[in-house]
C-alpha cells in the first residue's frame, strides 16, 4: 500500500538536503576556478551543479507547497493547540518567507554559473557568495522544518487539560 502522503511529506526535507549538498559541490567547483589550478571540465561542473541545485530547490518548493497547501491545516491545528505554538506562529511564518530568498538565490547561482564573467574573479566570489548563503539559508530551514515537526509531535503528546 502507497502511503502518498508519507511520501510528500519525506520528498520536501529530502529534496532539500540534496539541493544543500550539490549546492556544496557548486561552492567547491566555483574555489577550484582559480587559474592556477582550473581545469576544463571545472566549468562545466559548477554549471552543472548550479542547475541541479536549482531544480532540486524548486521540486523542494512545488512539494512543500503542495503539503501546506493540501495537508498542513491538520498540522497547524494541532501546533497551535498544543504546548509549542509558537513552531507556528513564529517558526513556519518565517520560514513561509525566508524561503523565498533562499529560492531566489538558488535561482540566480545558475544565471551566475552560465554566464561569461563566472570565469573572473569577481564573477566567482559572486557565485562563491550566492552558494554560501544557499547553504546557509537552506541548513535554516532544515533545521526549522524539523521544530515544526517537533511542534506537531509535542502538541499529539500533550495531556488535554
Amino acid at each position: 500500500m502507497v502511503y502518498l502522503n508519507e511520501i510528500i511529506l519525506l520528498a520536501h526535507p529530502t529534496f532539500g538536503a540534496l539541493a544543500i549538498m550539490v549546492t556544496v559541490w557548486a561552492f567547491v567547483e566555483a574555489l577550484n576556478m582559480r587559474p592556477d589550478i582550473a581545469g576544463p571540465g571545472n566549468m562545466t561542473r559548477l554549471r552543472s551543479a548550479s542547475y541541479i541545485s536549482a531544480v532540486l530547490m524548486w521540486l523542494t518548493y512545488i512539494v512543500g507547497g503542495y503539503w501546506y497547501v493540501t495537508q498542513y491545516a491538520i498540522d497547524k491545528a494541532i501546533i497551535k493547540a498544543g504546548p509549542w505554538p509558537f513552531t507556528h506562529s513564529f517558526v513556519m511564518e518565517t520560514k513561509e518567507h525566508v524561503f523565498f530568498m533562499l529560492l531566489l538565490l538558488a535561482t540566480f547561482l545558475p544565471i551566475v554559473a552560465s554566464s561569461h564573467t563566472a570565469k573572473s574573479i569577481g564573477g566567482r566570489k559572486l557565485i562563491l557568495w550566492v552558494a554560501a548563503f544557499v547553504i546557509l539559508i537552506g541548513f535554516a530551514m532544515e533545521g526549522a522544518g524539523a521544530l515544526i515537526s517537533m511542534g506537531t509531535k509535542v502538541g499529539l503528546m500533550a495531556k488535554p487539560v
